[in-house]
């Protein structure tokens, strides 16, 4: 054999072992996982579940994986995050309330601290065990204490934001139960750059983070909690715009036209029927003064979710960028249902009227939503963002507890496909360890017993495995507030103590009649009597505490900075 063939040979032999090698690396690497959470986004506020709001980047993670329409969280947010974070139920994980809202009589009880506790292990703390980057930026609200923010819960990096929400153009409180807002980056105190807004910094932090450890070839878990669409509802005024006019017709017709869009995305059975919430107005009998402002407030709302998508859109075509998109799982959902707080009103009767004129908030029509407005959508408008599900955030109805789900990337097989299979917020913490391969702590942690992950690993149903997530005898329970649910199946019963003071449980089939219309308790006493036994075994077993009578959540929450 010549010296030339030979060394042609030997070329292209190596050539083909780098090509395998390479080839094996990229299918022997690990995913990174970027978990973005929205802050009361309605169930069809994303233009894959029927919005008229535009979401191109969202669509684009849902037309590359698989979308839930049946997923179910907490009705308000602390408890969402700290289940969420844990897979731990809240009335084990600290969180049962947020702390704001906690009456005294149960702030002596341990568990019934509204902060996480030391019993739960984060999903950040074992990845970061794992050999993952952690990182977050954006709104934590599960500690201000050096030992409960998220750099001592295992994320390296971190921009935290402490309390229930904060001004979005600032570094001021939104709400006079707080003498500041309090913000943290890396685990001390933190001054926000003079043009910030939230969505947008949360975004260059996070790319930021991402860049520092590029080189090390380390996969990452980034953890964006955006503000975005928490009061005060802000937008830039170019984002805002884009909708002048689309809410002019009021939110019965846009009721409507999302049920409308949401049956025929599929997102929810064709033929759904729905209820329109207690307490909501009539639009024809409103001035065109309030009309117009009414409007306003959701031309805003929906150029905060559109500014949040396109800085979503950047992250993606960073990650595109350096190579990693096609190796992230993304995973967008919401904290909760929509906030349907009536804190402000267009004819100068908000609670909060003398507070915003002491501080200078403005809540006239003309600036809404830029720097020095305050904004709420309201229960009226609420009702648009839940459409066609009942109620909003605080309440255990389908639009306090549903939002969506969106999920795509590496182990992830159905591309652009909806599923009504049920979900519960505590199973995505095991179902992300089980898309990465990453071992349980099953219960004990650096030689500590600690709360065992309850939620159900469903990555296999992500790869394509046909089978139930939850099987039609298991028994999901929920409270939060005096409101409760639990969840078997295709069914629920559910009770809302307080907000609607009902004294009786109802009982729907939320896959087939997600607009709760059909109370079934009636026709089905045995199902009934067996799930409410259910629940009542289920509050026994994780020491669910009764509220206190009178007790209101208002009062709670501006106790001791509002009256």
């Amino acid at each position: 054999m010549s010296l030339r063939l030979k060394i042609g040979l030997d070329s292209t032999f190596y050539a083909v072992l780098f090509l395998l090698l390479s080839n094996l690396a990229k299918a022997t690497e690990r995913p990174n996982v970027v978990l973005i959470l929205a802050d009361d986004l309605g169930f069809t506020d994303i233009s894959p579940f029927g919005s008229e709001i535009s979401t191109p980047n969202i669509a684009k993670l849902a037309a590359e994986g698989l979308s839930f329409t049946n997923y179910h969280t907490a009705a308000n947010c602390a408890p969402a995050r700290a289940m969420l974070l844990t897979g731990v139920d809240s009335h084990r994980n600290g969180v049962p309330n947020i702390p704001e809202a906690i009456p005294p009589e149960q702030m002596e009880f341990g568990h019934y601290q509204g902060v996480l506790g030391q019993n739960v292990v984060t999903l950040a703390s074992l990845l970061q065990a794992n050999g993952y980057h952690t990182y977050m930026t954006g709104k934590w609200h599960l500690g201000h204490t050096p030992d409960l923010l998220p750099f001592a819960r295992g994320f390296d990096r971190t921009i935290a934001m402490a309390d229930t929400g904060a001004d979005n153009w600032e570094q001021r409180t939104y709400l006079p139960i707080y003498d500041q807002a309090h913000w943290y980056a890396d685990g001390n105190e933190h001054t926000l750059p003079d043009d910030f807004y939230s969505s947008e910094y949360f975004i260059d932090k996070t790319i930021e983070f991402i860049a520092s450890n590029e080189s090390d070839d380390e996969p990452f878990f980034a953890y964006i909690p955006f503000q975005a669409v928490h009061m005060p509802v802000q937008a830039p005024k170019e984002f805002s715009d884009k909708y002048k006019g689309v809410y002019d017709a009021g939110w019965t017709v846009m009721r409507e036209r999302r049920h409308s869009a949401a049956e025929e995305a599929g997102v929810v059975p064709e033929g759904t029927k729905k209820l329109v919430t207690p307490g909501t107005l009539e639009w024809e009998n409103l001035s065109e003064e309030q009309k117009q402002h009414h409007a306003r407030r959701m031309e805003v709302y929906a150029g905060m979710v559109d500014a949040m998508d396109t800085h979503i859109g950047r992250l993606m075509n960073y990650l595109q960028s350096i190579g990693e998109y096609e190796n992230t799982i993304f995973i967008f959902t919401s904290d909760n249902g929509a906030e349907g707080s009536p804190l402000i009103s267009p004819t100068a009767q908000s609670p909060l009227d003398p507070w915003f004129e002491t501080v200078g908030y403005e809540t006239g029509i003309e600036t809404l939503g830029e720097r020095g407005s305050w904004v709420a959508i309201g229960p009226s408008n609420a009702t648009v963002a839940a459409s066609p599900l009942a109620y909003y955030k605080f309440h255990a109805n389908e639009g306090g507890l549903r939002v969506p789900l969106v999920m795509s990337g590496p182990g992830i097989t159905q591309r652009g496909q909806l599923t009504d299979e049920f979900v519960f917020v505590t199973d995505l913490a095991p179902t992300i360890l089980g898309l990465l391969d990453v071992g349980n702590h099953d219960g004990s942690w650096k030689g500590e017993a600690v709360e065992e992950i309850i939620g159900n690993d469903f990555s296999s149903f992500l790869a394509g495995v046909n089978h139930a997530i939850h099987s039609e005898d298991e028994p999901i329970g929920y409270e939060l507030g005096g409101n409760s649910a639990l969840f078997k199946g295709d069914y629920k019963i559910v009770i809302n103590k307080f907000e609607q003071n009902e004294t009786e449980w109802h009982l729907y089939n939320i896959k087939t009649d997600p607009g709760e219309t059909n109370d079934l308790i009636n026709d089905e006493p045995q199902l009934f009597g067996e799930m409410l036994s259910d629940y009542e075994a289920w509050a026994e077993e994780n020491n669910v505490l009764p509220m206190p009578e009178g007790y209101l959540r208002g009062r709670a929450i501006f106790r001791g900075g509002f009256n």
